[in-house]
């Protein structure tokens, strides 16, 4: 099953890969900054651009632990964490939805409560949904009844759990479902990414698209979500900054537009070199198949009305008279006129 985000079809097994920049709240609640990312996001090629939408009060207790590196965010529960980025709300992401417009990029933002969601649904066309909210079974009710593309994130989730957050959605006449591999580890080192989860995803779940929600610190090359991209997810998710020497939990895992460049670049060599899927000879290669393959070529001079011998003949490059695969055609048979030395065999000599 195909779905769309703003007219753009993402086909599950189509090659084109869609780009969400997980901006969340790394703007630290300065308009400006958030405008930038936007403006930056959209010239490297991003698809989308993903904020977070909460209050600290409705999302997390006051006691709630931390449960990221505390060397790189130090803050000593989520509560204290959510405190110093919650600025914004309704007419910060109204302007924010206009701004992506401008700039020529989605909007989105992941709510976090019901009321938040309620108002984003006015502004962007899909919801994210966060992992942590895939058990949540009323909240994923109230936006499957939007009738918009629901992208939800699956770390930490069995299968079992999947299927019943899948059943919500669709329970209420919404299919227009995207499933995304995710670790919920801050970072995810290398060797927990676990990128074949995303093919049996994919063999799970053939009726829905696939991707990659991405948490691992990136390299120069990209080749973490490229990885993803290889083995079938979709859409690529992965949290984006403006500078990531920042503190903060989610800056030094992010990348930043420079990074969005290479992946996209990456991408459109990996759609330029798949191709075709059926094997058969190529244009750009009649060239190759003229003169590279071998033809049989005299060893010696035959004279005409000699009986061609395994020891007259071997076989040279080009490939423009009698292909080696017929030397037990060529052989026993008389010479119809002079053939010298290295002179390449065609079918007319004999």
């Amino acid at each position: 099953m195909n779905i769309f985000i703003n007219g753009k079809k993402i086909s599950r097994d189509g090659n084109d890969v869609y780009l969400i920049v997980e901006a969340g709240v790394n703007h630290g609640g300065d308009i400006n900054v958030a405008k930038d990312m936007i403006r930056k996001a959209a010239e490297a090629g991003a698809d989308a651009i993903k904020f977070q939408t909460y209050k600290a009060e409705k999302l997390a207790s006051k006691n709630s632990p931390a449960y990221w590196d505390r060397t790189k965010e130090k803050s000593e529960s989520q509560y204290e964490l959510f405190k110093k980025y919650d600025a914004f709300w309704v007419e910060e992401y109204k302007i924010l939805a206009d701004y992506c417009k401008e700039c020529g990029i989605d909007f989105m933002s992941t709510p976090f409560d019901s009321e938040s969601a309620e108002f984003l649904n006015e502004l962007m066309p899909a919801f994210k949904i966060a992992s942590a909210d895939l058990t949540n079974h009323p909240f994923l009710r109230q936006i499957a009844k939007y009738q918009k593309p629901i992208i939800l994130s699956t770390g930490a989730s069995t299968l079992g759990e999947i299927d019943e957050a899948v059943n919500v959605i669709e329970s209420e006449g919404n299919s227009q479902i995207a499933l995304l591999h995710c670790v919920l580890s801050y970072p995810t080192k290398d060797e927990d990414a676990h990128l074949n989860m995303i093919k049996h995803l994919r063999a799970v779940y053939p009726q829905y698209v696939i991707g990659y929600s991405d948490h691992t610190v990136p390299d120069p090359s990209m080749m973490t979500i490229n990885t993803a991209a290889f083995l079938g997810a979709k859409i690529i998710e992965k949290h984006y900054t403006f500078d990531k020497t920042l503190e903060g939990n989610d800056h030094y895992h992010a990348m930043d537009h420079n990074d969005i460049k290479v992946f996209k670049n990456n991408m459109k060599i990996f759609n330029d070199v798949l191709g075709q899927y059926f094997k058969q000879p190529l244009e750009a290669e009649k060239q190759a198949i003229k003169y590279a393959r071998r033809s049989l070529v005299a060893t010696k001079n035959i004279v005409a009305g000699e009986i061609i011998t395994k020891d007259m003949i071997t076989w040279k490059r080009p490939g423009i008279g009698i292909s080696p695969k017929h030397i037990d055609l060529v052989i026993g048979r008389e010479a119809k006129k002079d053939i010298k030395e290295d002179d390449i065999l065609t079918w007319d000599m004999l």
